[in-house]
């Protein structure tokens, strides 16, 4: 008996562990096609920046940067969807979109709350440590949030797969579910009505009394 439990507890420890390791495996992998596709971005976002102002808005240099993470957002955004996330539920083209720059802009937002703080409140105003705070820590916590809100709201998982006892019927399941711990019996067929004794045949009557 010792030895069953014992065994039984090792092989739910097992399919623990093997569970495990694929949601992190699973994890892990868009990880790292989360960060490719945000690295690609980046490099498009600072390099069109670049040529515009060398270009043909070298005295906009605002409006060159709105060109340019426009430009990035949308292929971070068809980057995630086609490759990253394809797995996952597809929001429809405008509406992702849409949802994806907003949480784009609060993730902004989050990369220059630390160089707020730093510079600001704390009195760091040197290069180093705008840059540590900026593009150190607040990339970091942007791209964090970036992960998760995406995950949540913009590429949403698929709803799980109806199981056997979904399906069925609930009379079936409440059939099923009545007896805790048995398995339930096999319906059994249906059985012919059997013959009424008060509407017997006057010749059959006839036949028993003989």
């Amino acid at each position: 008996m010792v030895f069953k439990r014992a065994a039984r507890g090792g092989q739910e420890l097992i399919r623990f562990l093997l569970a495990l390791y694929y949601q992190l495996d699973h994890l892990v992998r868009e990880l790292m096609k989360f960060g490719t596709v945000g690295a690609f971005a980046y490099v498009i976002d600072i390099g069109l920046y670049n040529l515009l102002r060398a270009t043909v808005l070298e005295d906009k240099t605002i409006t060159a940067k709105v060109v340019s993470v426009t430009v990035a957002t949308a292929v971070a955004f068809l980057g995630n969807r086609h490759w990253t996330f394809r797995h996952r539920t597809d929001p429809g083209l405008a509406r992702g979109f849409g949802v994806f720059a907003l949480l784009n802009g609060i993730a902004m937002v989050i990369t220059v709350i630390p160089l707020w703080i730093s510079h600001y409140l704390l009195g760091m105003t040197s290069l180093l440590a705008d840059n540590i705070s900026t593009n150190i820590i607040g990339t970091a916590l942007a791209t964090v949030f970036r992960f998760w809100s995406y995950r949540k709201w913009v590429f949403v998982a698929p709803p799980p797969a109806p199981t056997a006892v979904d399906s069925m019927p609930a009379r079936e399941v409440e059939t099923t579910a009545s007896i805790p711990g048995q398995s339930a019996a096999a319906p059994l067929p249906p059985q012919p009505d059997a013959p009424d004794r008060a509407v017997l045949r006057p010749e059959s009557r006839a036949l028993r009394q003989r």
